[in-house]
């Protein structure tokens, strides 16, 4: 089975992610995003639920890729098996509710993926990296992000980053804040530009509240359970958008069921990217770029100018396992989609 860590998807979308600013004037802010299901790989892809970017909307902050994945039975799927595949101009955000999963870049890094733990790779300039779901996983669920890197950092050197956020706890609800701070909780993990990332577990029929930074937008992503996210009804696999201006995050659980969610925040980003397959850049010319050198690194098509091969991406650590090489892009100039 193909992974969500990468997209995989065989004709991806070209796509120019822009901000969205306008305030919505309506009785309720919010806004309801559905998701789209998008299968990975081949005849036993996994099936993840993306809900961005998509055409309502790009961005929220720095977010541009949102995969929901799960709950799957391993044994009957195959897990997740994702070789290595390159990245630029992004972090890629894993968080797991359930399993575990092995990661491996060319910077170096091996390290596990596990449940309310964070693992957080800058691809910065160039990276690739593979992810494998392991023997004793039986059930694989959790979700994959990506953050686009604001123009200042977007060539900056490729690390990787865990951190395991110790949870706040009360009656009602417990937090894990994975990224920037919220509720007296602040995550050590570098940030671009300003973040949140937080997952909340709320008891059926509880509430919770929370300061805002009225700069930001907001977005809840509901694993299980529904919940009315500042007054409209949430459900699972739904991603709920809330524009700046508000100072404040209301989430009450409906009766009868726990919720569990991701909540997301993050200043709006401010430029447009375009996004194409695992690349995120400023313009066609950059991806066309990007494709050829990971083309020519992993020896699927010589360069086209007979220039040596570039060294962008690098060599995952201890790998087995060939490389992913990138679809055709498209025939025409990669343009705005609107």
């Amino acid at each position: 089975m193909q992974g969500a860590m990468s997209n995989l998807e065989r004709d991806p979308l070209e796509l120019v992610c822009e901000e969205e600013r306008k305030t919505r004037l309506a009785q309720s802010p919010v806004e309801l995003l559905e998701p789209r299901d998008v299968p990975l790989g081949g005849p036993r892809a996994m099936n993840v639920r993306r809900t961005l970017p998509q055409r309502n909307r790009s961005l929220i902050g720095a977010w541009c890729f949102l995969d929901h994945y799960g709950p799957d039975r391993v044994s009957e799927t195959g897990g997740m098996h994702v070789p290595p595949h390159p990245h630029t101009g992004l972090q890629t955000v894993s968080w797991l509710f359930t399993g575990e999963i092995e990661h491996r870049d060319s910077a170096g890094y091996h390290a596990m993926v596990r449940p309310g733990e964070l693992n957080l790779m800058t691809a910065g300039s160039g990276i690739c990296h593979s992810e494998i779901s392991t023997p004793g996983t039986d059930i694989l669920h959790g979700a994959q992000l990506w953050t686009a890197l604001p123009e200042k950092a977007r060539f900056i050197e490729p690390r990787f980053d865990h951190y395991a956020p110790e949870p706040v706890v009360t009656d009602t609800y417990e937090l894990r804040v994975f990224m920037g701070s919220l509720a007296g909780s602040t995550s050590p993990v570098p940030l671009h530009s300003p973040l949140l990332g937080a997952e909340l577990l709320l008891e059926a029929g509880a509430g919770a509240a929370f300061d805002a930074d009225t700069s930001f937008e907001h977005g809840v992503l509901v694993d299980s359970g529904s919940v009315r996210f500042n007054g409209t009804l949430t459900t699972a696999d739904q991603l709920a958008y809330l524009p700046p201006g508000h100072g404040s995050i209301e989430l009450s659980a409906e009766p009868g069921e726990r919720v569990r969610l991701l909540l997301l925040g993050g200043e709006p980003l401010g430029e447009s990217i375009v996004m194409w397959w695992n690349f995120v850049g400023r313009d066609h010319d950059e991806i066309v770029e990007y494709r050829k050198n990971w083309q020519a690194e992993i020896g699927a098509e010589p360069r086209a100018d007979g220039s040596a091969e570039s060294s962008r991406f690098g060599k995952v650590v201890d790998n087995t396992l060939d490389y992913l090489p990138a679809p055709v892009l498209p025939n025409a100039r990669i343009r705005p989609r609107r």
